[in-house]
C-alpha cells in the first residue's frame, strides 16, 4: 500500500512508522525540527511497541502519485489548513486519526468524493524529541465510519496495530464517548502534571470530573448515541449522569488505573511543551459551542478552555490549588 501520514507528529508518526515497518510505502509530512530530523534520520520509535527506526518518505509538497490512502493526523484545529492542495486525490479514502471534534466535517469540506474513516486511538503516545516517539500506552484503537475507507483502512490497521482493533457499528456515539474521556487533556497543560498525577489530586479530580458532567450533560442534549470505546460505553455514561459528581470521579480514578505507571502527558500539554496552540476548542471548547447551541450551562469547559489558552500564551502553568479555585461550580 501506498499511503500518506498528513501530520506525522506522535500518533500519526507511530503509525506511519507501523506501516513502513510493515513494507508499506509511506509518505509524511511534518513540521520544523521534527520534520528535519525525519528527513535526516527517520522516524526512531520505542517504548510500548518495541523499539526501531522506520524509513518514511518526508514531502514538502501534495505528492503526483497515486494514493490508496490518506491518514489526517494532525491537531484538529489545523485539519482545514492541513489540507489545502490535496484536491488532486479527492476520492482517496481518509482516515482521520484525532482527538475531538471536526476532522471528518474538515475532510469532507476539501475532499467531498472521499470516504472517511474515524479512528479513536486508546494508546497513548509522546514525541519525546524531534524524529522520536514513545508509546507509553499500548493499548488498542476503535474505527468506523463510511464502508468504501473501512474496506481500505482496516486491514492495514489490523496488520500494522499490535493491539486490540474494535469496529464500531455506532463510531459517532464512540466519538461522544471519547471526548468525555479526552476531558483528562485540558488539565496537564494547565498544571503541567500527567494525567495520572492529575487524577490523584483530589481538587483537579472534582474539576475533571465537573467537566465530565457537563461533557455528559451537553451530549445527552445533543442527542449522543454513546457508543463503547475501552471500557467506558453507555452503561459508564449513564452512571455519570444519574450520579454526577461523585460517579465521574469513579470513572476518572478507573481511567487512570488503565493507564499504568508510565506518566501519561497528554497530548494538549505536549503541544505547550513544544510551543504549539493545543487541541483545546474541539474537545471543551466543542462541549462549550454544543452546550450554548443546545442550552446547557458549560462554565467549568468555559474556564478550562480560556485557562489552556493562557498557559499557551504565558507558557507558565499554575498550581493546582490555585486552579482549582479558579473553576466555577456547575
Amino acid at each position: 500500500m501506498r499511503m500518506a501520514v498528513i501530520g506525522a507528529g506522535a500518533v500519526g508518526g507511530l503509525v506511519a512508522a507501523l506501516a513502513a515497518r510493515a513494507g508499506h510505502e509511506v509518505l509524511v509530512t511534518a513540521r520544523g525540527e521534527h520534520a528535519e530530523a525525519i528527513a535526516s534520520a527517520g522516524l526512531h520509535v520505542d517504548g510500548g511497541w518495541g523499539e526501531w527506526v522506520a524509513a518514511v518518505e518526508l514531502v514538502e509538497s501534495i505528492p503526483n502519485r497515486a494514493l490508496d490512502l490518506l491518514v489526517l493526523a494532525t491537531k484538529a484545529h489545523d485539519s482545514a489548513t492541513a489540507l489545502e492542495g490535496w484536491g488532486p486525490h479527492d476520492g482517496t479514502p481518509v482516515l482521520v486519526l484525532q482527538n475531538g471534534l471536526g476532522g471528518e466535517d474538515a475532510v469532507r469540506d476539501a475532499l467531498p468524493h472521499s470516504p472517511v474513516a474515524i479512528g479513536l486511538a486508546l494508546f497513548a503516545v509522546s514525541l519525546t524529541a524531534p524524529g522520536h516517539v514513545t508509546v507509553t500506552g499500548p493499548n488498542g484503537l476503535t474505527f468506523g465510519g463510511d464502508a468504501a475507507a473501512v474496506a481500505v483502512a482496516e486491514p492495514l490497521l489490523r496488520e500494522v496495530l499490535p493491539a486490540e482493533i474494535v469496529l464500531a457499528e455506532n463510531i459517532r456515539g464512540a466519538q461522544w464517548t471519547k471526548l468525555l474521556i479526552n476531558q483528562v487533556n485540558a488539565l496537564p497543560a494547565i498544571t503541567g502534571l500527567s494525567v495520572q498525577q492529575t487524577i490523584a489530586h483530589p481538587g483537579l479530580r472534582d474539576v475533571l470530573a465537573r467537566a465530565m458532567v457537563e461533557t455528559v450533560r451537553v451530549g445527552t442534549a445533543a442527542g449522543a448515541r454513546w457508543g463503547r470505546i475501552g471500557a467506558v460505553d453507555a452503561d459508564a455514561v449513564a452512571a455519570v449522569r444519574a450520579g454526577g459528581t461523585p460517579a465521574a470521579e469513579h470513572l476518572a480514578q478507573h481511567l487512570a488505573a488503565g493507564m499504568g505507571d508510565v506518566p501519561n502527558p497528554a497530548s494538549m500539554l505536549q503541544s505547550i511543551r513544544r510551543g504549539r496552540t493545543t487541541e483545546v476548542e474541539a474537545i471543551n471548547g466543542a462541549v462549550v459551542a454544543l452546550g450554548t447551541q443546545h442550552g446547557v450551562r458549560t462554565r467549568v469547559n468555559a474556564a478550562l478552555v480560556a485557562l489552556v489558552h493562557a498557559v499557551e500564551r504565558s507558557g507558565e502553568h499554575l498550581a493546582p490549588a490555585e486552579l482549582a479555585a479558579s473553576i466555577p461550580p456547575l
